[in-house]
């Protein structure tokens, strides 16, 4: 599955959301990571220019959102149902995941789409609500102050899915090992040339230390060729200033 086909299928939920703000700024931080399937539960209104208004250039995601009386109706197709919420009790799950715990089972789960549950910002989700999910998941907060604002919290949530499932591009392309030991080599003869070694097996000890240095530091080309440069060239200086004595 391509890493924007898992975006395409989360699912945000939101149960009776208690103000339209909220709800826009719901919007912008999904789309910031690429999701924007949306879905609204409940039979509250929303003033739209107070939900517009937070979600600037997200207001597609919240004209786009599916709207749902129960949330038993909005879970029925979902493979994969996800409870948010930091309360423990009774009645509720006895172990929950940590976001990231979630990203990975996330990335586990067949095709088919994964609903993240939230509660409304003032008690969350009730005992009920919670049961008709099939996992929970909790992010961690201070205990002198653990509230989260409701956009924040997916915000959260909706950053390690989009880091655990987005693939990193990277710029740059680490030189190969063998390429690490010809430089290697190469600085320790500058070494070498410099009479730097006192000792028979220090030229061996220092080109396995620069080595595997340069192996551990993941370097461009460019950059183990300026590595190599700056040996090389004390070696050159010294021999043009033997030059200059003479």
């Amino acid at each position: 599955m391509e890493w924007q086909e898992q975006l395409d299928r989360i699912r945000i939920v939101l149960v009776d959301t208690q103000d339209g703000a909220n709800i826009g700024s719901v919007c912008r931080a999904m789309k910031t990571m690429g999701i924007t399937h949306l879905v609204i539960v409940g039979e509250r209104e929303y003033e739209e220019t107070r939900v517009l208004t937070l979600a600037l250039h997200a207001r597609d995601v919240w004209q786009q959102a599916e709207r749902y009386a129960t949330l038993k109706e909005a879970l029925a197709e979902s493979v994969l149902t996800v409870a948010m919420t930091r309360r423990r009790g009774k009645f509720r799950k006895a172990s929950a995941l940590s976001p990231r715990q979630l990203a990975e089972r996330i990335g586990c789960t067949g095709a088919g789409p994964v609903s993240l549950v939230f509660g409304r910002e003032s008690d969350g989700l009730t005992d009920d609500e919670v049961a008709l999910c099939s996992l929970v998941c909790t992010i961690t907060t201070s205990e002198s102050f653990p509230s989260l604002n409701l956009s924040q919290a997916v915000q959260i949530i909706t950053y390690e899915l989009f880091n655990s499932i987005k693939p990193h591009v990277t710029e740059t392309i680490p030189v190969t090992q063998s390429r690490c030991e010809e430089a290697a080599e190469a600085c320790a003869d500058a070494l070498q040339g410099l009479e730097y070694f006192k000792l028979d097996q220090e030229g061996v000890w220092t080109y396995r230390f620069l080595k595997d240095v340069l192996v551990r530091a993941s370097l461009t080309e460019g950059e183990v060729q300026r590595f190599e440069k700056i040996f090389t060239k004390m070696g050159r200086i010294r021999r043009h200033k033997e030059v200059s004595d003479v």
